[in-house]
């Protein structure tokens, strides 16, 4: 499973909460493992001609502190949960299946949902489902750490209003800290995602020639990952040293030099990383520039330790920059996770907090072990070229590791 228990019950404790909610399709593939393609799209509008454009299939994942936890969703999708560790599955509605008909010669795991979809409906609404679960645990009248960020106003009305005895806690930000440190479970997907990133990014990079479209590089990366089970996310290049680009019949000359940036998703787990890439030798000015981001970067990954703040391993980044007196890079790092995205946000110490109802941290965090993160420094010439130095790494008890091995000692020329 992804979701972290140990640090999300020690949060728990430490904010005195009963419960957690989950109310995004992000953080209840997060807490329970499910997954429906549609949950993030899927509007309103789309179902209803003159309905609202907010999410039309709003489902919850309730993490009690004590006892077993739950899942709200839709009856169509409900057998997308047959394998998960959450095992107390409720649906709203009517399941609108034809029983006439029917057979309870299936595994266990899909008579299981069998059986649910026969059942009486117990909830209309996902709202009627969710307070079937708290009350079923004693907890309406909790404080419940809810994620408020991916409710409407109407929703937060209703919950509020279905649930006046309880203390309904925005725990949005808290659950962004439990997801920043990854269980083992989490950190061996990342790692067959940057697996899969790294053999199709560079194998398409070492096929490129001369006359290449970036739309003919992109087809290429999505098969060679679709073939190892991966999604594509993105692959984009340093057009021109103009800018990061996506445009599909941009050719690539001869003394095209480039950043290129790529990432897919494997299982839910994202990968992103990203290298130079030349048609030709560096010139002179340009290789001094190379070996500025790689140095940078490479200063960044020595100052990553438990403990240590980002801002810390963002002033070691700098620092490299200031002294070969080539500032023109923004150097910083990201969290790597169910988003592309996560925290810990590796960058100067901004001030702010990151805080909501239940946590109020400095938005400049500590280091801690297995983290996982990418650190990155690019450069970009107007009409010459551009430069890109990226790497995944895993906070470890001392230090910190690669992800994958990543060879950016030089620049990627294809022979």
């Amino acid at each position: 499973m992804f979701f972290n228990q140990e640090r999300a019950r020690s949060f728990m404790r430490e904010c005195g909460l009963d419960a957690l909610v989950a109310a995004s399709h992000l953080n209840i593939t997060y807490f329970t493992g499910y997954f429906c393609w549609l949950d993030p799209t899927i509007r309103g509008y789309m179902l209803q001609p003159g309905a609202p454009a907010s999410l039309a299939l709003p489902g919850y994942a309730v993490f009690p502190l004590e006892g077993e936890p739950a899942l709200v969703l839709n009856p169509l999708f409900a057998v997308n949960a047959a394998d998960l560790w959450v095992r107390d599955l409720h649906v709203f509605g009517d399941s609108g299946v034809d029983d006439a008909i029917t057979s309870d010669e299936l595994p266990d795991n899909y008579r299981r949902i069998h059986d649910l979809l026969l059942a009486p409906p117990r909830a209309s609404s996902s709202l009627e489902a969710l307070l079937h679960i708290l009350e079923g645990r004693g907890l309406t009248g909790g404080r419940l750490g809810v994620e408020m960020e991916a409710l409407t106003a109407d929703r937060k009305e209703e919950l509020a209003q279905a649930l006046p005895g309880a203390a309904l806690l925005d725990a949005s930000n808290l659950i962004r800290l439990i997801r920043m440190v990854k269980n083992d479970y989490e950190v061996g997907l990342l790692t067959r995602s940057a697996e899969i990133n790294e053999q199709a990014g560079f194998q398409v990079l070492s096929e490129t020639r001369p006359g290449t479209t970036l739309g003919e590089m992109n087809d290429r990366y999505r098969v060679l990952a679709a073939r190892e089970g991966a999604d594509f996310d993105h692959f984009c290049i340093g057009l021109g040293g103009l800018g990061m680009a996506t445009e599909p019949d941009y050719a690539l000359g001869e003394d095209d030099v480039m950043m290129v940036d790529f990432g897919c998703i494997y299982r839910r787990c994202f990968s992103d990383t990203g290298t130079t890439f030349a048609l030709k030798e560096l010139s002179d000015p340009l290789m001094r520039r190379f070996e500025a981001v790689r140095e940078c970067v490479a200063a960044g990954v020595g100052a990553m330790k438990p403990g240590v703040r980002c801002s810390a391993v963002t002033t070691a980044m700098f620092q490299i920059l200031e002294e070969l007196e080539l500032t023109a890079s923004y150097p910083h790092g990201h969290g790597v996770g169910l988003d592309v995205r996560d925290y810990p946000t590796v960058v100067a110490d901004n001030g702010l907090r990151v805080s909501d109802d239940c946590v109020d941290v400095a938005s400049d965090m500590p280091l801690e072990e297995n983290m996982v993160l990418n650190l990155e420094a690019s450069m970009f010439l107007p009409g010459v070229g551009s430069l890109q130095m990226e790497r995944s790494l895993v906070i470890t008890p001392d230090g910190c590791r690669d992800l994958v091995p990543q060879d950016r000692s030089r620049p990627f020329i294809p022979r």
